[in-house]
């Protein structure tokens, strides 16, 4: 490698460390504004009548802004699920919307109605494993939906009745508010006591709720 090269090479080390360190800091710089927003707003994050898993009197709260028609949070659903059975009574998880995908919000609807009938938790999980039936970039296909839900508990011919209801309507509404207030622009934005991710992986959730434990019972 003659002198030009090196120097070349050299160059475009010092722009590639430069790139990552500006990156990061961009990173760090979103990330705190996320969270003086979130400790400014609780009120949006977690409503009192949001879907929740796990005891009610838990000190450790992971609230998940998911849409149904995304791949992502349909793989990070069942690991949150683990972390809170796994902790029985310490950790719970609060389910928010953010329907983001073209046409997720008739899908919201159809959670909704389920919910209506107790049956939440079941059609989620029935809609996250069967979503290659029905979701798609370009919009959901909604016919596709209603055989899992049926597979899943639901009455049907009611859902399709309350998805159009008022109740429905302004409780999505009250959603949509909410991510705006948040500053909610993807799927899944996880919260953790108030707190967002610092980076988006698994590890990092699992390490932000580790340390929720120990602040709140002492240990992990």
């Amino acid at each position: 490698m003659n002198k030009k090269q090196i120097t070349v090479v050299a160059i475009l080390i010092v722009v590639a460390i430069a790139f990552t360190l500006g990156l990061n800091a961009y990173y760090q710089k979103v990330n705190q504004q996320q969270a003086l927003i979130a400790q400014s707003n609780l009120a949006a994050m977690e409503r009192s009548d949001a879907p929740v898993f796990g005891a009610s009197t838990a000190k450790v709260t992971i609230v998940e802004f998911i849409d149904p028609a995304c791949e992502t949070c349909k793989t990070f659903y069942p690991l949150v699920k683990t972390l809170v059975k796994e902790n029985p009574g310490r950790i719970k998880s609060v389910i928010r919307y953010a329907p983001l995908h073209p046409g997720s919000d008739q899908v919201v609807k159809a959670l909704e109605a389920a919910r209506l009938q107790n049956l939440f938790w079941p059609a989620l999980e029935a809609l996250f494993n069967g979503q290659a039936s029905w979701a798609s970039h370009s919009g959901p296909d909604i016919n596709n939906i209603w055989p899992l839900l049926q597979g899943a508990g639901v009455n049907v011919e009611q859902a399709r009745k309350d998805m159009g209801s008022e109740k429905i309507d302004q409780a999505l509404r009250r959603d949509m508010g909410d991510l705006a207030t948040l500053k909610i622009s993807k799927t899944p934005t996880f919260f953790v006591n108030g707190k967002p991710m610092p980076t988006f992986s698994f590890e990092a959730l699992q390490q932000l709720v580790s340390d929720e434990m120990k602040v709140q019972y002492g240990k992990p």
